[in-house]
């Protein structure tokens, strides 16, 4: 038995640790699945959103053309030349799909950010302090 002067001389000390559950190790694996998938969503949508604005500053630039000067369009690995009109309609296609696009992944990270709230409210209410969801960001 441990005597006041063994222990600091502040008497018996109980075990800060929690004890961790199956179901909450599956919760905490969740929140982890989740947190790497958010931040995979949110550099796709960095990348989306700069694709965006370089669209947006090629419809700019491509003003200043004739209407019968040919522009060249990359499709995939290929160029291929068109004139000012249908190189204006091909790039508004572009936004438009790139606009969905950005839609979309932010529907998700919205999704799975309700999700981590609700595991992140679960988590800090059995464990307190003792375990740190937040990002170091």
């Amino acid at each position: 038995m441990a005597t006041k002067a063994a222990t600091g001389g502040k008497g018996f000390q109980p075990d800060s640790d929690v004890h961790v559950t199956f179901e909450d190790q599956q919760k905490i694996n969740r929140f982890a699945k989740h947190n790497a998938r958010l931040e995979d969503y949110k550099r796709e949508l960095e990348i989306r959103k700069n694709e965006l604005k370089s669209l947006e500053e090629a419809c700019e630039e491509i003003e200043l053309f004739d209407e019968d000067e040919m522009i060249p369009f990359q499709i995939g690995e290929v160029f291929i030349s068109h004139n000012l009109p249908k190189t204006q309609e091909l790039l508004a296609s572009e936004k438009s799909k790139n606009q969905k696009e950005i839609k979309e992944i932010e529907d998700k990270c919205s999704a799975i950010q309700q999700i981590m709230n609700e595991l992140k409210a679960q988590l800090y209410h059995r464990f307190g302090s003792n375990i740190s969801l937040e990002n170091d960001d």
